[in-house]
């Protein structure tokens, strides 16, 4: 048969669209089934670096005072291909690094400018980042020249920094180490619409109640970083408005003051960009076609000039001298009447009822011509809600107090996600300790870590107690931001000492027998419950019939009161546990999806933490004692039988009722075990059933002991940032 008369020919001999359209995963064939992507980010990825490269050591290679130079060149070496504003990038700059950092929320401490994942889906293709895709473009000669020894999280954040002092900021100081992912973090929850600034009540309870917007969101609608520009959903209304910037900003971890200096000195420079018609511009970057090399949002109508820029579709600047880091936003904010106007792009936006000509800033383009300022709905909430006002009349009256607040803010803003100031680089990181950064003092390592380890061993406390106490300490670390924990041994302070996760009574009856041994060895607290935890561990493994020592590095410390601000740890409070089989009350998502989002906070692969929550079972640290999913008669001994027994095909397991299942002997009907979905999803789902087999085999009881071992340190060390 000739290749002609082949039912084949002429046919392409790839798949049509498997490769690049959405849905088009397996999980799409079963939407319900657990999804465990979100704990596949941590498992070995491509990276074009490799495993050996260490930015931390490269960073010591780093001219800091070269690449300041060359940056704040760049911010008035205007290229041709992207005009700027009046002649300088500062704006552009400002809004690149703004809107990386802006992402963090608070919650959750997922989003942020410390990984660069503005360079990938969806972040590079929002709505609301239209056009910063020129600005990192900008910054791809200075990326290559210094190289490795420059993250693209440093340089975009660092760029924003360069804009302000190019403009007479005196910035409160900046630090490096932000490492640079290479994927997409596709499996972050950015909101449930389907479509691009959909109306926020999808997000709200109810939108006139900023407070029900669901957690753990902060951005206003999809697509956004904080707040719609001309107003909630789009319809002006000052005080509204000013309603949803509070919530919003305070799921971003600032306050009032802090928010009020931000928008001030975030609109002291810069434009709005609405001279034309948005409808005419071409698709976002990951829709762009390939002769587009990663540019997006393409204006046919451009012709090379600043002025004719389209990205929000408000049109104009907010100050007379939108290149300088002055006053003059006050000046025009509280000393104008405002009304309501569209721009050329159509949107909302507020303008001067009556202005002095010279009071106007010039065109981007063209100096000789000038124009109207503008105000969005949010400025106009700084004038019309009371709280705001009053910080507006005060900078106002102080500009120097006005300058050191915004400089703090902007710090805070760039680097919250960053964690402890340990993870600091750089010749300009401030020396104050600030207490967002959640400080901690160095601890002790000079002590008798042994002697420790047997007056553990002699105090009677029960291997459930210690390993549960270690755990709850250290579990409130997140990878996002680096928050939480076991340094520190904030578990004994307000409010990690009330939860109820956490069993207030048997933690205070716990400390009160580790305390005093810590004191006596001249130990930290947070090391002695580490410990304390291992101990339990080297016990159950002993008890199973292995002889193994848990790792262990000294040189935690603990905070104090005074180091803490118990206010923003609340949202760390565990409102689920998987590990220990915990609810606080029955939530919507699933208690499985509930230990996934605990999992991946925690940094833990999917078999890490399969073989942590067998092991956590056997143990018997079940929150308040409870025996779903101990699946053995041997609880305390680091066995693998939760594994042996819920892979054993002679029992049937059934709904019991309230969330429960019970394991039955298929012979007698005879109940055995109870369980809840946190521990059947080891069965029922593919992918933890597999690892599940792994452990559960005759040949694999010692495998099972030291994967747990090496996970369970993982999570105790996961904040050590000062050791290798």
């Amino acid at each position: 048969m000739d290749g002609d008369s082949s039912p084949m020919s002429g046919k392409c001999p790839v798949m049509h669209g498997g490769n690049t359209e959405l849905g088009s995963s397996v999980m799409s064939w079963w939407p319900n089934t657990l999804n465990l992507d979100i704990l596949h980010q941590h498992d070995s990825k491509p990276n074009p670096m490799g495993s050996d490269f260490d930015y931390h050591e490269e960073l010591k290679n780093l001219d800091v005072a070269a690449l300041k130079a060359d940056l704040h060149a760049l911010m008035t070496d205007s290229q041709t291909w992207w005009p700027a504003d009046w002649g300088h990038y500062g704006g552009l700059m400002i809004r690149m690094a703004w809107h990386a950092a802006g992402s963090y929320r608070l919650a959750d401490g997922r989003g942020g400018g410390g990984t660069g994942n503005q360079r990938f889906a969806p972040l590079n293709s929002w709505p609301d980042n239209a056009s910063l895709d020129k600005a990192r473009r900008l910054l791809w000669p200075i990326k290559k020249k210094y190289g490795n020894s420059l993250s693209w999280a440093d340089l975009i954040i660092l760029a924003g920094n360069i804009a302000y002092e190019s403009m007479g900021l005196k910035t409160f100081g900046f630090g490096f180490g932000r490492e640079d992912i290479w994927h997409p973090e596709k499996d972050t929850y950015w909101g449930a619409e389907k479509e691009w600034l959909a109306p926020s009540d999808e997000r709200y309870a109810n939108v006139e109640k900023p407070d029900t917007m669901e957690n753990p969101l902060a951005a206003v609608q999809m697509g956004l970083i904080y707040v719609n520009p001309e107003g909630v959903n789009g319809q002006p209304d000052p005080q509204k408005t000013a309603d949803q910037v509070r919530e919003t900003f305070a799921r971003m971890a600032m306050n009032d003051e802090e928010t009020a200096a931000l928008t001030a000195g975030g609109h002291t420079v810069g434009k709005c960009h609405g001279n034309g018609d948005a409808a005419e511009l071409g698709p976002e970057p990951e829709a762009a076609d390939v002769e587009n090399q990663g540019l997006g949002w393409a204006n046919p109508n451009q012709q090379g000039q600043a002025s004719k820029a389209v990205t929000s579709g408000i049109e104009g600047a907010w100050t007379a001298h939108p290149t300088q880091f002055d006053q003059g936003y006050f000046s025009m904010l509280l000393d104008h009447e405002w009304e309501l106007r569209k721009s050329p792009a159509g949107a909302w936006q507020w303008e001067p009822v009556e202005i002095a000509e010279e009071d106007k800033p010039v065109d981007a383009t063209d100096p000789s011509i000038r124009h109207n300022p503008i105000m969005t709905d949010a400025d106009m909430a700084m004038k019309v809600d009371r709280t705001y006002r009053d910080y507006m009349e005060k900078f106002r009256a102080d500009p120097a107090y006005f300058q050191e607040t915004f400089a703090r803010a902007w710090f805070k803003l760039t680097h919250r996600d960053m964690g402890p100031k340990g993870r600091y680089f750089g010749p300009e990181v401030p020396e104050e300790d600030l207490i967002w950064q959640d400080p901690v003092p160095a601890g002790p390592t000079n002590y008798d870590i042994g002697g420790v380890k047997s007056k553990i061993a002699a105090s009677g406390l029960s291997i459930e107690e210690m390993i549960a106490t270690a755990w709850d300490s250290a579990r409130t670390f997140r990878q996002s931001d680096k928050r939480g924990g076991a340094n520190g041994a904030r578990i004994r302070l307000a409010p990690q000492k009330d939860w109820e996760g956490n069993e207030p009574k048997r933690l205070a009856r716990v400390l009160g027998v580790l305390e005093p041994i810590a004191k006596e060895a001249g130990a930290s607290v947070a090391d002695v419950i580490v410990l304390a935890g291992n101990v339990g561990i080297e016990q159950a493994a002993k008890a199973a019939g292995f002889d193994i020592s848990v790792p262990f590095t000294p040189g935690r410390g603990d905070a104090t009161d005074e180091m803490t601000d118990a206010d923003s740890f609340e949202p760390l409070e565990p409102l689920a546990d998987g590990y220990r089989n915990w609810l606080k009350k029955e939530y919507v998502v699933s208690p499985e999806e509930m230990l996934l989002d605990r999992t991946q906070l925690l940094g833990l692969t999917a078999p890490e933490m399969t073989v942590l929550v067998g092991g956590m079972r056997v143990l018997g640290t079940n929150h308040g004692g409870t025996a779903h999913g101990v699946f053995t008669d041997r609880v305390g001994a680091l066995t693998n039988d939760f594994f042996v027994t819920l892979t054993d095909m002679d029992y049937e397991w059934r709904p019991a009722g309230d969330g429960l299942y019970e394991l039955r002997d298929r012979a007698s009907g005879t109940v055995k075990w109870t369980a809840t979905r946190a521990d059947l999803v080891f069965g029922s789902n593919s992918i933890l059933r597999a690892y599940s087999e792994v452990y559960a085999q005759d040949d694999n009881a010692w495998k099972f002991v030291e994967d747990f071992v090496a996970a369970w340190t993982k999570v105790m060390d996961a904040d050590r940032f000062d050791v290798a």
